[in-house]
């Protein structure tokens, strides 16, 4: 039978230059995740940088777009919201840590998270719809991909005349003073 064995250093100056390394090279990759996630597509998803970021994917399923969240041991009825709000889809909630067993070691990131993505403002909050199952939070926007309505962009406006007034008109009058 063997045993696994997790490496650490045990001085506590390298312990504290790992986490800020690490803080720092996830700050960079989720920067760098943004700038490539955001690209021409109805739906486009901008990352904060936290402790937990659930993994996102974006699809398309036909006309509708649909995003599909990695959310493993989060308890997504007490947890979790989905809202839309003026073209803007948040996803928000935490994931608690199990604070009655004890650990050895944590790979595992907890906390609170936000992510946000546009939708187009067509999108109403009736086309949106979410649903979990087996860990994964599927959020659909029905009709994203289609085009909506065109509304008319130029209205036509009545000119009304106004007849001018008698004393209004730019000739002088015959008994008006005249300048000498």
């Amino acid at each position: 039978m063997s045993n696994l064995t997790v490496w650490s250093r045990r001085d506590p100056y390298f312990a504290d230059f790992d986490r800020a390394f690490d803080a720092l090279t996830r700050q960079a990759l989720a920067r760098h995740a943004t700038a490539r996630r955001t690209v021409r597509t109805p739906v486009t998803a901008f990352v904060p940088v936290t402790g937990f970021v659930p993994p996102a994917e974006l699809t398309r399923d036909e006309q509708d777009a649909v995003l599909r969240l990695e959310l493993p041991g989060v308890d997504v009825t007490n947890d979790v919201t989905v809202e839309l709000d003026n073209g803007w889809l948040t996803v928000k909630g935490e994931k608690r840590r199990d604070e009655s067993t004890e650990r050895g070691f944590r790979e595992v990131c907890y906390g609170s998270f936000n992510r946000t993505f546009t939708v187009p403002k067509h999108a109403t909050a009736e086309a949106v719809s979410a649903s979990y199952d087996a860990g994964v939070l599927t959020v659909r926007v029905a009709g994203a991909y289609t085009a909506p309505e065109p509304q008319p962009t130029a209205t036509k406006i009545a000119i009304t005349t106004v007849e001018p007034t008698p004393e209004l008109t730019a000739e002088p009058a015959d008994d008006a003073p005249t300048e000498a």
